[in-house]
């Protein structure tokens, strides 16, 4: 019997950037994976109609590729998430949990550059009490070109990868994903360069001996059936 996954992203691409092949090798092992994201753009916001319309594009041409079972949107403005924030989506992200039953989430660094990424980890990170949330076994945080790494150097925002998945089989397809986000694309060095995806996952892949590989900072696993 397969497992249920949910993945979570402040913005769409995260999920792929971080956990593509992981994603991937959930759903060819028979795993059923949910995807949640946090914000999204609007008119209101000054995006153009056309860019607001290619973005869901983008995420139901995700979904598609990668086979994932149901995508849930809490929609907040892009850019503005902040501590105020976390009080409505608490029990959001509570209900949706709910609703799935995840027993593996993966979601953002908690110290990661952008303050949409660590308001959606505390938010999530609320809705993994035990006792409130019994199915859930495993919570790990995946990394995210060009915001983990510009997070500040300092010792309590250090991401330290201690659980790796290799990802060999399914590199081309993670490619594949984000070349959907074509805007959030550009030449290397730019940090979201293909160049730079594929050197980090040869990096991790050569620190654990696979080709390539994903890596992740382990926050609570329990082991129970």
């Amino acid at each position: 019997m397969g497992r249920t996954v949910i993945v979570i992203s402040a913005h769409p691409d995260d999920e792929v950037l971080g956990a593509g092949g992981t994603i991937l090798k959930h759903i060819d092992r028979g795993d059923e994976v949910y995807w949640l994201i946090t914000t999204n753009i609007s008119t209101e916001q000054g995006f153009s109609k056309e860019k607001v319309e290619s973005r869901q594009r983008e995420i139901r041409d995700v979904e598609n590729l990668f086979g994932i079972k149901a995508t849930f949107s809490l929609n907040y403005p892009t850019m503005t998430l902040s501590s105020s924030s976390i009080i409505k989506m608490v029990p959001e992200i509570s209900a949706i949990f709910n609703k799935v039953e995840p027993a593996i989430i993966y979601c953002l660094n908690r110290s990661d550059a952008h303050s949409d990424h660590r308001i959606t980890f505390d938010a999530v990170l609320a809705c993994t009490k035990s006792f409130r949330y019994p199915y859930i076994k495993k919570v790990l945080m995946y990394e995210c070109l060009s915001e983990t790494e510009f997070a500040p150097a300092l010792p309590e925002k250090v991401f330290l990868p201690n659980y790796y998945v290799d990802i060999s089989k399914y590199m081309d397809k993670k490619i594949e994903g984000m070349k959907i986000y074509a805007s959030e694309l550009g030449e290397h060095p730019f940090p979201r360069s293909i160049e730079n995806i594929k050197a980090l996952a040869t990096y991790r892949g050569a620190s654990v001996g696979v080709k390539y590989a994903e890596a992740f900072q382990l926050i609570k696993f329990i082991d129970k059936d």
